[in-house]
């Protein structure tokens, strides 16, 4: 779970960084205004958020669907058309006496 989250951050932060960074600025207004009881910024703070998801949400509606993916073109066969080449060994030769 501890890589996950990190992960997720950062693949959304690449993403979109201006949207991301709304959402966390809306997310930390309303933690500190509902522990501080202070319902303006909790409410500024909610608002922001939502108004970031919600742009979120059109942007990804507006965006084309991605094209599936063309056929990878090979240009070298998969198997060698030679035959394989011998395995080499080395012969010891026994030492004169």
């Amino acid at each position: 779970m501890n890589a996950v989250l990190p992960r997720f951050l950062k693949s959304a932060y690449r993403k979109e960084p201006i949207i991301s960074a709304l959402i966390t600025m809306g997310v930390v207004d309303a933690l500190i205004g509902g522990l501080d009881d202070s319902w303006s910024l909790f409410a500024f703070g909610l608002g922001t958020t939502g108004i970031a998801l919600a742009f979120k949400l059109w942007r990804m509606q507006q965006r084309p669907p991605l094209p599936d993916e063309p056929v990878v073109q090979h240009y070298l066969p998969s198997n060698s058309s030679s035959p394989p080449l011998p395995i080499m060994t080395v012969s010891k030769k026994k030492p004169r006496q």
